[in-house]
């Protein structure tokens, strides 16, 4: 008996097989987050930087004499991968522990002067990234998208 000869299916967009849950929100939003994340992964590459390292510098800045523990809360990672985090920048030098006044057992966190010139450096890179990322949408409409973004975050 003769052999069948094997048929391969035509190829199929990658977007007709999750069209089905293009109506979810939660699915919409995570497929968007990976996107824009992946083009600020690589434009902080240069910088040798990583999204969260960038976030945890930011934050940093923010609020200088943090404590890990209050960083690692912040970034919604548990206290040891802050540790981490913190070695690797201030290997780096760009961030430093310095010991709590009040209690000598705890240490507050701060940016080097090289960790505060290149942060000013990152926000700029981080808002061309942005920007490049929702060029997609007019400026009222990227408005409007943080907007309820914010919401979604603070009511939810």
């Amino acid at each position: 008996m003769p052999r069948k000869p094997k048929t391969t299916p035509p190829p199929v967009a990658s977007e007709a097989l999750d069209s089905a849950l293009n109506n979810l929100v939660g699915y919409m939003m995570r497929r968007v987050q990976m996107k824009l994340t992946q083009h600020l992964t690589s434009r902080l590459e240069e910088h040798d930087i990583r999204p969260a390292q960038f976030t945890a510098l930011s934050i940093i800045e923010q609020s200088p004499g943090l404590m890990q523990a209050d960083l690692a809360k912040a970034l919604a990672i548990e206290p040891p991968q802050a540790v981490l985090m913190i070695n690797k920048l201030e290997a780096r030098g760009l961030a430093m522990r310095v010991r709590s006044n009040p209690d000598k057992r705890s240490y507050g966190l701060f940016l080097s002067k090289g960790g505060e010139q290149l942060l000013k450096q990152l926000k700029e890179v981080v808002r061309q990234s942005d920007l490049e990322s929702t060029s997609a949408l007019n400026a009222a409409e990227r408005e409007q998208l943080l907007s309820l973004l914010n919401r979604l975050y603070r009511g939810a």
